[in-house]
């Protein structure tokens, strides 16, 4: 295990590490603006402490929907200080969806941008549990945030006070720092649900410190670098690869409110960080955007792709233009981030017989095995679910105790997810396994047919999906998406299909479309394409 993985017992015991290492270097990059380790532990205490006075106590929940906003790490800190549970909530969740999560978490703490409060929070649906504090997090508060980027209107307009306005209320306020333990809750990320109510994935105060650790290990982050928020604050990995992984080695980190790959591209060439991780959605409008040269983007020294595979022809296209290998991963909301990762001193693998690329190699602490339908251990190469241990699993889901028995069980999380090992123990994913498509009696794994089609020169982005037939109960559909400029005839596509996969794989139907639906950090939506 590396030197640099020594980890902290806590995340509040890591932020507090970082500030004595680095009090005047950079903590937050917010466009043109720059909050310091001692600044944002300044305004985090006091935040902190005035919530202590108001009767924030051990295992509160403090909730916060908003785009990347420096607010939303500084509440985070505090909430953690205080030994409370930060709840991260979706910005483009409307009322009846905010209206669930806070009746699941009743949080005494909500804060949000100025236009949700008036759009979203003031139109909850009557009974929706109401917290105690409420506060608008301004999205120009610490800096001008790109004119590229679209800012929502009326942009201040709301009838709550302000954090900043809150925090200034409170500078008397003494902080006393409270004992907080590794099994303390930190946070309650809420995983995008098929139906019904999303659950929340409970992530311990320990698995955000060794998620951070972790994931800066594999990064090989130097101490005080940067390192680029690809994805949102209010996902595990814009917590945890982003944030955590930032305090881990004392640096810094780069939020943009929101994604925009042209603002994207030029903080790259600004900063050049160390460190970003993103969806592969991310990584491939970098390369589409303005800008997007080599000299830039080869800047960004370990640029890391999860939570949805990564097909071979985009990461052999990415290195090829910009010299820098696009190396993949593999963790869940449940594992605190990273679970797997392409070591960055090795060669990227494809399995020679299905062409998918593998998400590397089991991170230190993690125990990982594969399993057939009963639960039964395969050895090498046996295809089936994959099952992962360790201190940064989940405990359960938030007063879910169904959901959690079915997953967290005795020998390990179920992931839903299904892959195999190589003989070198490298994991390859193959699909998640509610979309396996069923035509004719055969078994078709969506990601494979998306693969051939990413080698396609005119595809941009492609989802895979089952939909109804009356002879085979399911035929593939592929949906398509196109680079800027392209053309394709339908008939290319099946053709290039019919040229790599046995025919029963073979899109009968294809669809050309501007955009592929995503969720927010960048997922392209099969579910939606098939309702």
């Amino acid at each position: 295990m590396s030197q640099m993985l020594s980890t902290y017992p806590t995340a509040v015991a890591m932020f507090e590490a970082a500030t004595e290492r680095n009090p005047n270097g950079a903590f937050i990059r917010y466009f043109d603006a720059t909050l310091t380790y001692r600044e944002v532990d300044r305004q985090s205490s006091v935040f902190a402490a005035a919530l202590a006075r108001h009767g924030f106590s051990r295992g509160d929940r403090l909730g916060i929907q908003a785009q990347s906003l420096p607010q939303a790490i500084i509440a985070m800190l505090a909430t953690w200080k205080l030994g409370g549970v930060f709840v991260a909530m979706n910005p483009m969740y409307r009322p009846r969806e905010v209206a669930l999560l806070l009746n699941d978490a009743q949080p005494v703490v909500f804060m949000a941008e100025p236009q949700l409060l008036n759009d979203v929070f003031d139109r909850l649906p009557d009974g929706t549990h109401r917290p105690e504090i409420v506060l608008s997090a301004d999205a120009v508060a610490y800096g001008q945030i790109d004119s590229r980027i679209p800012l929502p209107t009326p942009l201040s307009s709301s009838n709550y006070e302000y954090f900043n306005a809150y925090i200034q209320r409170h500078q008397q306020e003494t902080w006393k720092p409270r004992d907080v333990s590794p099994d303390d809750i930190a946070a309650l990320i809420y995983t995008s649900g098929t139906t019904g109510l999303p659950k929340g994935a409970i992530i311990t105060q320990g698995g955000i410190a060794l998620g951070g650790a972790l994931s800066r290990d594999a990064h090989a982050l130097p101490e005080k670098g940067n390192v680029l928020a690809l994805a949102p604050l209010f996902h595990v990995s814009g917590v945890v690869m982003s944030v955590a992984t930032a305090i881990h080695a004392a640096a810094a980190v780069i939020v943009n409110y929101r994604f925009h790959p042209d603002v994207v591209v030029e903080m790259i060439e600004k900063h050049a960080p160390e460190a970003a991780a993103g969806p592969i959605t991310a990584f491939i409008a970098i390369m589409n955007a303005k800008g997007a040269t080599r000299e830039a983007i080869s800047k960004l020294k370990i640029p890391m792709s999860g939570g949805a595979p990564v097909p071979a022809a985009v990461a052999d296209s990415y290195e090829e233009r910009f010299g820098v290998a696009l190396r993949t991963g593999y963790g869940l909301t449940e594992t605190s981030g990273a679970a797997f990762m392409e070591p960055h001193s090795e060669r990227r693998r494809i399995d020679p017989n299905s062409g998918t690329l593998s998400v590397g190699k089991l991170l230190p602490s993690f125990e990982a095995m594969i399993v057939d339908e009963n639960g039964i251990s395969l050895d090498t190469g046996g295809v089936g679910e994959v099952v992962l241990r360790g201190p940064c699993v989940s405990p359960g889901y938030w007063r879910n105790p169904e959901d959690s028995a079915r997953a967290m069980r005795p020998d390990g999380f179920y992931t839903g997810d299904v892959g195999f090992f190589d003989a070198d123990g490298w994991l390859y994913l193959i699909d998640r396994k509610k979309d396996v498509i069923i035509a004719g009696g055969y078994k078709i794994w969506p990601r494979e047919v998306e693969d051939v089609i990413y080698g396609h020169p005119a595809a941009l982005e492609v989802a895979v999906i089952g939909v109804a037939d009356s002879y085979r109960g399911e035929t593939v559909k592929a949906v398509i998406s196109l680079k800027p400029g392209a053309k394709v005839d339908k008939s290319e596509i099946i053709d290039l299909c019919r040229e790599k996969l046995a025919a029963y794989k073979v899109p009968r139907l294809v669809e050309i479309i501007d955009e592929l639906p995503k969720n927010p950090a960048g997922k392209i939506l099969r579910r939606e394409l098939r309702e």
